[in-house]
């Protein structure tokens, strides 16, 4: 249960982080994107960039996907149990 609680804070926290970048950067978070979506329909998609739909799909999946592996490593730091760098 701790590992979970652990994983899942350090997940917060690395999007609240991603979701200051993209917002320093001027980048469309989701809430953003679907806010457009909403209100223009399927019009809005035409005024999303390239780099917005980057960030949306591989870059911010990304971040969180290295939030949940520093979380994983915290807790085994914490726990001291195995730590492992790269898990097969």
């Amino acid at each position: 249960m701790l590992r979970i609680y652990i994983i899942g804070l350090t997940i917060l926290i690395t999007a609240i982080l991603a979701n200051l970048v993209a917002s320093t950067l001027e980048l469309l978070s989701w809430y953003d994107f679907l806010n457009l979506i909403s209100d223009k329909g399927s019009a809005g998609l035409t005024e999303v960039r390239v780099i917005d739909y980057t960030w949306l799909i591989l870059l911010y999946p990304l971040a969180l996907g290295l939030g949940y592996w520093l979380g994983d490593k915290l807790f085994h730091l914490v726990s001291g149990k195995k730590f492992e760098f790269f898990k097969t």
